[in-house]
């Protein structure tokens, strides 16, 4: 059986992502792109704790629409804002340190 290095406890009890999640500040805000393209940005999720790659997955599956990862932050096609925050407390995320800028 294989035991997590952080908390001791065996990988598949282990809680650091979970953790990880509810000390998180995450900021989402838009950005136009050229052509007057609007863009998702989300960023200060912590790369070393949280699967990004996976999360971004979902996200992009849930509003049906394209997006990368870029430095850290995902980026989505198209003004998401609300959704995902709802999203993000509904995978763990505290709904306290989810800032929205408009």
């Amino acid at each position: 059986m294989e035991v997590c290095n952080k908390c001791g406890l065996p990988k598949d009890l282990c809680i650091c992502e979970d953790l990880a999640k509810e000390t998180q500040k995450i900021r989402v805000y838009t950005n136009t792109r050229r052509f007057k393209k609007i863009t998702t940005i989300i960023e200060g999720i912590d790369t070393k704790n949280v699967n990004i790659k996976e999360l971004s997955q979902k996200l992009k599956t849930k509003f049906a629409c394209g997006g990368t990862i870029k430095d850290g932050r995902i980026e989505l096609q198209g003004d998401h804002r609300e959704e995902v925050k709802k999203l993000l407390v509904s995978y763990g995320f505290s709904p306290d340190l989810i800032e929205l800028k408009m």
